[in-house]
């Protein structure tokens, strides 16, 4: 199985309002960047657009290392919120409906397909790659702005 590490990141101006995801694959010293965005989003939905667009990029099931500053994505996965929520019914244990179910439900066969070890990084401060993403985000943002 091919090693891959995978940098992601999202942004929102507003909150919602336009948004944007970066990414950045790297397999054998190559990188590959990636970004898009939307007009009107959340900055949680760009950072799970992120995480899913990089995993739907590999073309074959990988060992990957994924680097987020989202603290949202990796704490649903790792401390498995999000099956949880699935279990009933997209419900969370506060009884409240889980938010973003269309995304969670693009990135959960996908964590089947490739094997993912998260690792959550500080944003905005000295990860080189978490902050190209982070650019990549932002212009995307930007020009769905002016879309």
């Amino acid at each position: 199985m091919k090693h891959i590490t995978i940098y992601t990141d999202g942004a929102c101006s507003g909150n919602p309002g336009p948004g944007g995801w970066g990414a950045i694959l790297e397999w054998n010293g190559t990188e590959k960047e990636i970004s898009g965005g939307e007009a009107q989003t959340t900055n949680n939905r760009m950072e799970l657009t992120a995480v899913i667009s990089a995993l739907r990029a590999l073309k074959e099931p990988c060992e990957v290392s994924l680097y987020t500053d989202s603290k949202y994505v990796c704490d649903a996965v790792q401390k498995r919120w999000v099956y949880g929520w699935r279990a009933r019914g997209w419900i969370k244990a506060d009884k409240m409906p889980a938010l973003n179910v269309d995304l969670w439900q693009e990135l959960l066969p996908l964590l089947e397909t490739h094997r993912v070890s998260w690792n959550w990084v500080k944003g905005h401060a000295d990860n080189a790659k978490n902050n190209r993403c982070d650019e990549l985000a932002v212009a995307q943002s930007r020009a769905h702005a002016r879309a």
